[in-house]
């Protein structure tokens, strides 16, 4: 699978190799403090500016490495940023690109709970979000397009992703599609032996095996939460804080939490609110509210959380805590890639998980537009934001600076 100008750079010695570090230390400083609308929109993004515009690698490559985050535990779009650091800038480009996405959003968050705990409310973001959001889909949407064109041009590729969505639509958990989907792509590469039909799609039994599978899988997060939601028997004592519990907490966190951040909020409720009381059910509703409209990677909800209970110490703790294993599944499962790819069987499989990872991320833009495009103002930015990125190759860094402005018109205006 082809590294663009990764591999090259990684080994350059002296100033190519300082000049390529800085280049992942000035995006991904960029992305984490501009990069709003969540996981799929920041993987849109880093497709824009990775492949389109520096040609860093491949389309093919970056896949792989999308499809290979959903695999693993932990934020999926910073464990991205972590894998193009590493192709691009070895062992030292993956602690800068992934360090670089994570700051900035961790520090404006930082700035959200200073804010909070000095006025006791969140600051109002609405009208920014009105017309960022909007902008945001465009920008998914033309990634889905140009991503789409390199993973689904089979036919298996293209009804995997069908069932893929279906199941998601269904209630199916991501992980358990994302496996059945490999697995499907894998047996059928196997039983055909890689020869000609392997581009023919599932027949209706495997279909109806991937819709099954991933049926059941949902309920495996669903006992977790439901296991995590089971407070101590009552009138149990607050637990004792401290750092280390906390870091040690967010570890786990980290090192265990697949899904959306819905799945996020049951893990913090169950321990932070109900067995360790060191919060309130409103306090952590606003920090998984602050994740979600601040820029950068969702997980810098720990971040919020940290300050809250221990300051500006408490912060850093936490942030680290809940960040560190993506650094080190990236660091494991990194080299394993292109190793996968040498293999028929193996590269089935990853080109299975890639067809699902862009059917979910399909339906996650769907959603996300569903909430995004609300009037005929949205629906004009929407487009012209697709306009001019796609018939002009605008940064999306521009189109979010512009959407914002026009909410914040808007809002004086109307």
């Amino acid at each position: 699978m082809g590294e663009g100008l990764t591999s090259d750079d990684a080994r350059a010695p002296g100033p190519a190799r300082r000049a390529a570090l800085w280049e992942l230390a000035l995006l991904f400083f960029r992305l984490g403090a501009t990069a709003f609308g969540g996981p799929a929109a920041h993987v849109a993004m880093m497709e824009d500016e990775v492949v389109r515009r520096r040609g860093w690698m491949t389309r093919e490559a970056f896949l792989d490495l999308y499809g290979a985050t959903n695999l693993i535990p932990g934020p999926s779009s910073t464990e991205l940023a972590i894998h193009i650091g590493h192709r691009r800038g070895g062992w030292a480009g993956l602690l800068v690109a992934g360090g670089c996405f994570i700051v900035p959003a961790a520090l404006i968050t930082l700035g959200f709970a200073w804010a909070y705990v000095r006025f006791g409310a969140l600051p109002e973001m609405s009208a920014l979000l009105y017309g960022v959001k909007p902008v945001i889909i465009a920008v998914v949407v033309q990634a889905l397009w140009g991503l789409g064109r390199t993973g689904l041009r089979s036919r298996r590729a293209l009804a995997l992703a069908a069932l893929s969505a279906g199941a998601l639509l269904l209630g199916a958990h991501e992980l358990a599609i994302l496996a059945a989907a490999g697995a499907l792509a894998a047996a059928h590469r196997a039983a055909t032996g890689g020869a000609a039909g392997a581009g023919s799609p599932p027949s209706a039994g495997t279909a109806a095996v991937l819709l099954a599978g991933g049926a059941a899988g949902a309920g495996a997060p669903s006992l977790a939460r439901a296991a995590a939601a089971v407070p101590l028997a009552g009138g149990a004592a607050a637990a004792p804080f401290g750092l280390l519990p906390l870091f040690l907490f967010f570890l786990k966190v980290g090192s265990v939490l697949f899904g959306s951040g819905y799945v996020l909020l049951a893990f913090l409720r169950a321990d932070l609110v109900e067995r360790y009381r060191w919060m309130t059910e409103a306090q952590l509703l606003d920090a998984v509210a602050v994740g979600q409209v601040t820029p950068g990677p969702v997980f810098t909800t720990a971040t919020f959380i940290g300050y809250l209970l221990g300051g500006v110490p408490g912060a850093g703790v936490a942030t680290a805590g809940i960040f560190l294993p993506a650094f080190v599944f990236v660091a494991l499962s990194g080299p394993l890639i292109p190793r996968l790819r040498r293999s028929a069987v193996a590269s089935a499989f990853l080109d299975g998980v890639n067809a699902a990872s862009l059917a979910l991320m399909a339906v996650v833009a769907w959603r996300l537009a569903l909430a995004a495009v609300v009037d005929w103002l949205t629906a004009a930015l929407a487009a012209a934001a697709a306009v001019l990125l796609v018939r002009y190759r605008v940064s999306s860094l521009w189109l979010i600076v512009g959407g914002a402005a026009a909410g914040i018109a808007a809002a004086h205006l109307f």
